[in-house]
């Protein structure tokens, strides 16, 4: 059995509950490392979606964040984020979502990522668009860098690893209108297909951190590769760029000068 989007938003919307519920409990927090967290909530949010996807879709594989996932045959691949954004969450900043995709073949072909505090659900299926809650998506007009509002993160081992995105970073606040930092990178794609943000990059991603929101973002219209610009952004080591044709073009040339 294979799933259409309505299934999709419907496991979303359940485990953002599940989030939105637990939000400014007392919480147990555990550290994965220095500054990356797991909480109880993010267990239950993905012991729920697990349970569903077996139950609904047996035999279908699944890449998780927390568990590892499920078993299964590789032709049809979920990758689920059952909280992303954890350490917003765990300081009470209101800015996570859960994040769900579906693959066949390869190919990502449905995507949802669900905000349960701004009950802003984004989803899309290949070749159809992109929606938020029901209403078409489409990224932003703007053709002109230094005009331009900019998203991006960081990763875990921003202390120790050189590859940390600051000098990326450092570059585009001078050259853009500015460059935000919200905590989930699956809202900055949902935000670029929204035309909220112009631009999003980031460096060092796994997977579920990106498979859903990529989809949304280029079926709003955004051009969406790795910082080099080849098209298989989910090929190791992630990277991800996401932005319409004008400021990809413009944004690709920046991010090779500091590769």
């Amino acid at each position: 059995m294979r799933p259409v989007l309505a299934d999709l938003e419907a496991l979303a919307r359940q485990a953002g509950q599940i989030l939105r519920a637990g939000l400014g409990q007392r919480n147990s927090i555990y550290h994965k490392g220095v500054i990356d967290l797991v909480t109880d909530v993010d267990r239950r949010s993905e012991a729920f979606l697990l349970g569903e996807i077996q139950r609904r879709f047996s035999g279908h594989r699944v890449v998780a964040e927390e568990s590892g996932g499920l078993a299964g045959e590789d032709c049809c691949l979920w990758y689920i984020d059952p909280l992303d954004g954890t350490v917003n969450y765990a300081h009470g900043v209101p800015i996570f979502s859960v994040s769900l995709a579906y693959a066949e073949g390869g190919q990502v072909r449905l995507g949802v990522v669900y905000d349960p505090v701004q009950d802003e659900c984004f989803s899309a299926a290949l070749g159809e668009g992109a929606w938020l809650n029901g209403l078409p998506l489409q990224v932003s007009p703007a053709q002109e860098l230094d005009q331009s509002l900019l998203v991006t993160g960081f990763p875990y081992d921003i202390r120790t690893h050189p590859e940390n995105n600051l000098n990326h970073y450092a570059h585009f606040a001078l050259i853009s209108q500015g460059v935000r930092r919200l905590g989930s990178a699956a809202l900055d794609l949902c935000y670029v297909a929204a035309g909220r943000f112009d631009g999003f990059w980031e460096i060092r991603l796994s997977p579920w951190d990106v498979a859903a929101g990529a989809l949304i973002a280029s079926q709003a219209g955004a051009r969406v590769t790795d910082i080099r610009g080849q098209p298989d952004y989910l090929k190791p080591p992630i990277s991800i760029l996401a932005a319409n044709a004008a400021i990809h073009a413009q944004m690709l040339v920046e991010l090779k000068k500091n590769l």
